[in-house]
């Protein structure tokens, strides 16, 4: 419920228009009654009719454009409490009629008609309304106190005007039909002329002493009328003295209470009662809505046509002196004041005097249309007709008291009334938006502009950079209402309005009333802080707009304004973040200012998001080789790491590691080998990830690249070569050749600086990029790789210790003597040597490598052991009588008489299972020759009843082919057949036909 106070979201709904004084036309008499009309015909004028005490009618016209802002000012002007402006037009004096010497109580403009109905006197009158005739008593019962004409929701209008469509009968007529029984007509004749008024638009309500009558006003010929009593309902619960008819339900007060009664069954109901002691009742058609506001004292209620509430209460402040409408307020008059109460919210939103206290009863009167915007207020000798803003002149006016709030509930108010564009509020969001920009509320601002879906972001540009600029052509010439300063850079908005403060604060002391926020009064901001938060927020709306889809242009003007920004605020983790995703700034605009602040990163993350990749890498060279100077210290691992040296091999990694990032997927082989060498100095890692990236589009020169490669980084060499053969695989002879050279001369190197248990250090520059030892990945080369030269590597090994790699070497050119030598004597790998006989597969390879065990040569002793070794694993193979002429006299018979036995039984056996074999080979051949024989003599006998059994052709004297399987075809089907397949379709060549012989039968 709204309180008696004026909220907070006061606003100017109404200003005066035009008045009229009484006294100037006559001294004797006062306003009594007021009506306000307007034709669908004529939207210029408005026209008015003041009824008074003496029983005059006068007609009075208005001007619809001579509004208080169209005369140049936006707000009225009142001179004191009087209600009279110094600038208001004057109503015009149309014409005047006398009605008779009573009060006109009531005025009931009917516009369709031209007419309009007077009460007077208990009786009605019927006069044109332009008032050029006498007024006509209508002939009717005397007595008439309360008149309601009966008015038509716009569900109930939609019907009415299908039955129209499809009836024949008059307006009376069918809406008879509708009110069922009781109907009395008083004896007058219905006029079929009437038909065409509209159904039910001249009905009334009337109360004729204690009778409640609905009539129809039916106009006959000559402009003369007459009325029709339609029905009369017995009501007996007081006597009416308000009444509201809407559609079928007539509501009506007593001093009783209010009550709902159906004007097609004439039942009645109470809807709620009175208090004992309360000022009479009154209600008030609320047009807009279709609903009626019932009065209790200084409250009102809204019900439906069914008597329902709706909605919450309206609480007024005062007691008044009469209520009308316009638009979505309730217009209220007491005490020489107007009150404008919003329907929904309760609120007050207007309060506007107009004739002083203490001058008596006043009246209001509003259109009878719902989309009125007239109401007029008549003191007892004056009349005041009001103009209803239009919507964005309330909007501004509310702007300009800085009002935002109340402005923007407005727009949202007018949006859901369906009275505004949805375009409006974004339009209205971004006035409000700049004006609380420059009234230095930066936060609320950005508020506003995010709440916004018409406001282009580059509307704030002229904030950020002066113009001219870039991006000058793209902020749109739009002032709005011009109702702010137009854009500045932020340093100037915050220093003008730091001086508006200023200037306010004198004028508040010398005792002017200024706009200016008190919040800015009790809290000076300071500048800089001001400065701040003003950027950090316009910050926050461009990082909103980079979601938005925008033009290129835009996007541009965006994130590059957005990198001005984050540098003014020193945000660099946002700099750099901005700068290395996707972004669309201009290099061109920052380069200049990133250098001078020294923010050589950022820079260098946006050279390389925009694909300059040189540039991007010769900025981290450049910090490289400040990092290592101590010309350059990276903040943000200042904070991190608290030792100066590591912070320093840090930061030049980190730079090494973002120039190999570009250059991993730069194809520019030129800018790759240009930086690859400060890269490697820093990183061996790092360097080798660039020389051997998949995710360049074109892959390097290897032959370019190994000349570029420095001879003392022996392992990028290595590794490079490494990952083409083994990963690209690259069958160059020449780069096969040259990576067992490398390998050699480092693992020569490695065995004469180390020894051999310790042989797993790679480099002297530190730590090895390799996990295996350069000997281990030597050998695996040497063996797995058919492409390199193995005498120009045996020629660089030839006189290192080797043995190994020189075997490995001998192998590949065939020298097995010199193999095993070097596995069984230098190396003494008995094991080895032994595979390496098996994988010759002779057996004077065994008998070689026993000989070189019993006699080593070189002053060596006989290796008894491995001989002994020898003739157990491979004795078997070899000839005793050979080996007992090798054997030397000076070996132990102890040690090799085992084996000897063992190898001249195993001779034994092998010569026995021989002849098994021999014999048992014999006696399948045998057997092979008899079942031969045995299918040769095997005879078929052919008689003339003898069938092919392929055709089933008779055979008789012909050529004719017997299968193994006892099938018998004719020679044309054995052409055709093979020999292979018989005509059971069994393949003899796959599966052979077995028949017993006699030695498995045996």
């Amino acid at each position: 419920m709204a309180k008696g106070e004026v909220s907070s979201m006061s606003r100017t709904v109404i200003e005066p228009l035009s008045q009229f004084d009484l006294s100037s036309h006559s001294r004797a008499t006062t306003i009594r009654s007021l009506a306000v009309a307007t034709s669908p015909s004529d939207h210029q004028h408005a026209f008015l009719y003041v009824g008074t005490y003496s029983g005059t009618l006068f007609s009075l016209s208005t001007n619809l454009n001579n509004s208080a802002s169209s005369n140049g000012s936006d707000h009225p002007k009142h001179n004191g409490g009087t209600g009279e402006s110094t600038f208001l037009h004057k109503l015009s004096f149309q014409r005047s009629v006398s009605v008779g010497d009573s009060p006109v109580e009531s005025i009931f403009v009917l516009v369709e008609l031209g007419k309009v109905l007077v009460l007077s006197e208990g009786s009605l009158f019927l006069v044109d309304s332009e008032l050029t005739n006498h007024a006509a008593r209508l002939s009717f019962p005397k007595g008439v106190s309360v008149v309601a004409r009966r008015v038509r929701s716009g569900a109930e209008s939609e019907g009415s005007s299908e039955q129209a469509s499809s009836s024949s009968g008059g307006g009376g007529q069918r809406f008879l039909k509708r009110l069922g029984s009781g109907v009395r007509v008083n004896g007058l004749r219905v006029n079929k002329e009437g038909e065409a008024h509209g159904e039910g638009n001249s009905v009334f309500a009337v109360v004729a002493g204690k009778r409640l009558l609905l009539v129809e006003l039916v106009l006959g010929g000559g402009g003369t009328g007459s009325l029709v009593i339609l029905k009369e309902i017995q009501f007996v619960d007081g006597v009416i003295s308000t009444m509201v008819w809407l559609d079928d339900s007539i509501i009506v007060g007593t001093a009783n209470g209010y009550s709902l009664i159906s004007s097609v069954t004439g039942q009645s109901g109470v809807i709620f009662s009175l208090p004992d002691v309360s000022r009479p009742p009154r209600l008030k058609l609320l047009r807009k809505e279709w609903r009626v506001l019932l009065l209790v004292d200084n409250v009102g209620i809204i019900v439906d046509p069914q008597g329902q509430p709706v909605g919450g209460s309206l609480v007024f402040r005062h007691g008044l002196d009469s209520v009308g409408e316009i638009s979505s307020y309730v217009v209220i008059v007491s005490d020489g004041k107007i009150e404008l109460y919003h329907k929904r919210s309760g609120s007050c939103v207007q309060v506007l005097p107009f004739g002083g206290e203490g001058i008596g009863p006043c009246i209001v009167a509003s259109e009878e249309d719902r989309g009125g915007k007239l109401v007029a207020v008549a003191t007892a000798t004056k009349v005041v007709c009001y103009q209803k803003l239009r919507s964005e002149e309330q909007i501004k006016d509310l702007l300009r008291k800085k009002n935002y709030k109340g402005a923007v509930s407005l727009v949202e108010e007018l949006e859901a009334e369906g009275e505004m564009p949805k375009d409006l509020l974004s339009f209205v969001h971004a006035q409000v938006g700049f004006l609380l920009l420059f009234d230095l509320h930066f936060e609320e601002a950005v508020d506003h502009f995010l709440l916004s879906e018409t406001m282009q972001p580059s509307e704030v540009f002229p904030f950020i950079m002066q113009d001219p600029n870039r991006w000058s052509l793209l902020v749109p010439r739009n002032r709005y209402w011009g109702l702010h300063p137009p854009p500045a850079p932020l340093e100037v908005v915050v220093d003008d309005g730091l001086m508006t403060i200023q200037r306010a604060s004198f004028l508040r002391k010398a005792g002017v009333e200024t706009i200016v926020d008190n919040d800015l009064f009790l809290n000076p901001p300071n500048r800089a802080d001001l400065l701040e938060s003003a950027i950090k927020n316009i910050s926050r709306y461009l990082e909103a707009c980079r979601e938005k889809d925008l033009t290129q242009s835009v996007r541009e003007g965006v994130d590059t304004l957005l990198m001005y920004l984050y540098r003014a605020l020193n945000r660099v983790e946002d700099m750099e973040r901005l700068a290395s995703s996707t972004n669309w700034c201009v290099v061109e605009e920052l380069e200049q200012m990133l250098e001078e602040s020294g923010h050589l990163r950022t820079l260098a993350f946006l050279c390389a998001s925009k694909g300059m990749s040189s540039k991007a890498v010769s900025i981290w060279r450049i910090l490289a080789r400040n990092y290592s100077s101590g010309l350059w210290i990276d903040t943000a691992l200042n904070n991190n790491i608290r030792d100066s040296r590591e912070n320093l091999v840090s930061g030049k990694e980190i730079a090494a590691a973002e120039a190999a990032k570009i250059l991993e997927e730069s194809s520019d082989q030129d800018l790759i080998l240009q930086h690859l060498g400060w890269i490697a100095d820093i990183s061996q890692v790092l360097a080798v990830k660039v020389l051997t990236s998949d995710r360049r589009v074109v892959q390097l020169n290897p032959d370019e690249v190994v000349t570029a490669i420095d001879p003392q980084k022996v392992e990028i060499l290595q590794r490079f070569l490494q990952w083409l053969i083994e990963e690209q695989d690259c069958n160059d002879t020449q780069l096969h050749t040259l990576y067992a050279l490398s390998l050699a001369k480092s693992a020569i190197e490695a065995f004469d600086s180390e020894n051999l248990d310790s042989g797993n250090t790679e480099s002297t520059s530190g730590i090895s990029i390799f996990q295996t030892s350069v000997r281990k990945r030597l050998q695996v080369f040497l063996q797995s790789s058919d492409l390199y030269d193995p005498e120009e590597v045996l020629d660089l090994i030839e006189g290192s210790e080797l043995w190994l790699e020189k075997a490995i070497l001998y192998r590949r050119l065939g020298q097995e003597t010199l193999v095993l030598q070097i596995l069984a004597l230098k190396l003494e790998d008995s094991e080895a040597a032994e595979e390496y006989c098996a994988e010759i597969g002779r057996p004077d390879a065994y008998m070689q490598l026993l000989e070189m065990y019993l006699d080593p040569q070189d002053g060596k002793e006989p290796m008894f052991n491995a001989a002994v070794r020898l003739l157990h694993n491979h004795g078997e193979s070899l000839d005793p009588l050979q080996v007992l002429e090798k054997l030397s006299p000076d070996m132990p018979l102890q040690l090799a008489s085992e084996t000897l036995l063992r190898m001249f039984r195993a001779r034994v056996h092998h010569h026995h299972q021989g002849q098994i074999v021999h014999n048992l080979s014999r006696a399948v051949d045998m057997d092979a020759r008899l079942s031969r024989l045995e299918e040769r003599s095997r005879n078929v006998q052919i008689n003339d009843e003898s069938l092919c059994d392929s055709c089933d052709a008779r055979l008789g004297t012909k050529l004719f082919a017997m299968y193994p399987d006892d099938t018998v075809i004719c020679y044309k089907c054995y052409r055709r057949q093979g020999e292979s397949v018989s005509v059971s379709g069994r393949n003899f060549k796959e599966d052979v036909l077995i028949k017993p012989g006699w030695l498995v039968s045996r």
